[in-house]
Formats: C-alpha cells, structure tokens, sequence
C-alpha cells in the first residue's frame, strides 16, 4: 500500500497553527548508512542520531528554522528522494 501525501491540507495547517519563521523539528528514519543523505537536507543544522536496537535503522532529528511553509514542505519533497526514508 503506498501512502499519499496531502501537501495541501499539511500546508494549511502548518499556517493556521505556526508563526513563521519557526524552530521546526524534522525526524526522518532510515537505513544504517545512510545519514549523511539526511544531513544534506539541512547542512547548515546539527543533526542528532539514535541507533535502533538491532542497528539496521538511524533516526536522525535535525532543528531548523524555517522561514515559511513552503520550506519546510520542500525540505520533505527533498527528503522523499531518499530510498526507504520514513518522515515523521
């Protein structure tokens, strides 16, 4: 089942309930090896890393400030070219 993403509705809410620019969380989990694809989202920004327990996953969180809503969905976009990614 593939899962489809409401950019739209995700967008709106971001505005109704955000002051921009924000500090924004970003959480992305991934295969082992592959964090340095999800610190490329966001260089400029330090990026925590928790191993999961059998160590085939990384979840990486990074703190950004966002200036808009629209960064913030093209950080996700960007982040969707990323194989096997789960954005939370």
């Amino acid at each position: 089942m593939k899962f489809t993403f409401d950019k739209k509705a995700f967008k709106e809410k971001l505005e109704s309930q955000t002051a921009f620019p924000t500090l924004y969380m970003f959480k992305f989990i991934v295969l082992s090896g592959r964090e340095d694809q999800v610190a490329a989202l966001l260089p400029n920004n330090k990026m925590t890393l928790k191993e999961s327990s059998k160590g085939k996953y990384v979840s990486a969180t990074i703190k950004a400030m966002m200036p808009s809503s629209e960064a913030i969905l093209e950080v996700y976009e960007r982040a969707a070219k990323i194989e096997g990614v789960i954005s939370l």
